[in-house]
């Protein structure tokens, strides 16, 4: 080989996942746990996320995995008085002021050593001006201070596939609001921030009916060592209730 032939450097065994925008609603609550439903009415769902190093393909184990979501009639703990059929600032962390201390569909799992996590929820409903959607965060956490580790590696939205929304949709728990839900492709973050690589694969716990709920899976590829620009850590001294 010529000394001056440049030799590329291996591609990664895993794509990384695209970050997409926090949003308004994050909080931190220190919730550690996988059924996140507090008992919220709507469609079940079960959600399996696997975490895994972009650059090795290896799992990511002991990764403090957060996830949140409106509920069925779009609506987010901590923001339970906000009129999800009226448009908000749907960007920055803070940009919409609270208004109670709900904690409904929020919770943290630690990543198995095969880099998976499992929650127990319910198929998140939809806020005007957006498309049915779940927020993630993962955190790399060392030592035995899990809870106050400040390093947020990724964060970002979860998509629904457009049949089993509709599904969910014309049930009662989330039918009669008076704007439509945005389809996938209506919606912003989704179209500019590569939404179709974090459409989750969907399909019914049940054999011949929507109506036991749905399971949800999607491997997330990270950078272990990167600092997300979309949670900073000074958000936590603000957020963390």
């Amino acid at each position: 080989m010529d000394a001056t032939t440049s030799v590329a450097p291996p591609a990664p065994l895993y794509l990384l996942s695209p970050e997409q925008i926090a949003g308004p609603y994050f909080r931190n609550p220190k919730l550690i746990r996988r059924n996140i439903s507090e008992g919220a009415e709507g469609v079940p769902l079960v959600l399996r996320l696997t975490i895994v190093d972009a650059m090795t393909g290896e799992p990511v184990p002991d990764a403090l995995v957060d996830i949140w979501h409106c509920n069925a009639r779009g609506a987010y703990s901590g923001w339970s008085k906000i009129n999800p059929d009226v448009e908000v600032d749907t960007g920055d962390i803070g940009a919409v002021p609270r208004t109670d201390d709900d904690t409904y569909l929020r919770g943290g799992q630690f990543t198995d050593k095969s880099g998976i996590v499992r929650f127990t929820s319910i198929y998140p409903g939809f806020y005007a001006g957006r498309a049915l959607h779940i927020h993630v965060a993962v955190r790399i956490t060392a030592g035995n201070n899990y809870l106050q580790e400040r390093h947020v590696a990724w964060v970002g939205q979860l998509y629904l596939p457009e049949v089993a929304s509709r599904s969910v949709l014309g049930s009662r728990a989330y039918s009669g609001r008076t704007v439509p839900a945005l389809t996938n492709d209506q919606d912003f973050f989704y179209t500019t921030m590569d939404g179709e690589e974090s459409t989750l694969s969907v399909h019914t716990l049940g054999r011949d009916s929507a109506e036991d709920g749905y399971f949800g899976q999607m491997t997330i590829g990270i950078d272990t060592f990167a600092v997300s620009t979309q949670i900073k850590p000074e958000d936590f001294d603000k957020y963390t209730v």
